[in-house]
């Protein structure tokens, strides 16, 4: 892992600088499919709330990324959610470093085998990122865009132990 990037918990004085990382709907549809644009800290707070190990990456100090847990089942799965990337911090390993803490956290504190995640297939640097990090494909569902068209969620699935 990078030198220059550390995490750590998320805390609520993050959550304003959190909710500025998507730069327009389909970002923030990305990331969290059930918000409203533009993100605000009581959605964020909402998600933290009802989420596990809401967890910031710092690089250099600054914080750029986000991400938590939203299922889990000890002994069985944990399913990557929110996972979003400071503009400034994009294209420097911020989120193959979040994505490897949170296979790490599954691992040791929910005893999990399995780490599950869900892309949209118009996030083509999603689904590179996760293919990349050893994510195959388990299976595809139909969802809608905040526009209503149709979209594919893709589940992918990656073994941990």
């Amino acid at each position: 892992m990078k030198a220059n990037l550390q995490h750590r918990p998320a805390t609520s004085s993050d959550l304003g600088v959190v909710a500025g990382f998507p730069q327009n709907l389909d970002e923030l549809f990305f990331c969290y499919p059930r918000a409203t644009w533009p993100l605000g800290v009581d959605q964020l707070a909402a998600a933290v709330a009802e989420r596990r190990e809401s967890t910031v990456a710092e690089l250099a100090g600054r914080v750029a990324g986000f991400a938590n847990f939203y299922q889990w089942q000890l002994g069985e799965f944990c399913a990557l959610g929110n996972l979003m990337v400071a503009p400034w911090a994009r294209s420097q390993g911020v989120a193959q470093y979040l994505v490897e803490v949170m296979e790490t956290f599954a691992r040791e504190r929910y005893k999990a085998p399995l780490m599950k995640v869900s892309c949209f297939n118009a996030n083509a640097g999603g689904l590179l990122l996760y293919t990349r990090l050893g994510y195959r494909a388990a299976g595809i569902v139909e969802r809608r865009a905040p526009d209503g068209s149709r979209v594919a969620l893709v589940q992918l699935e990656k073994a941990l132990l």
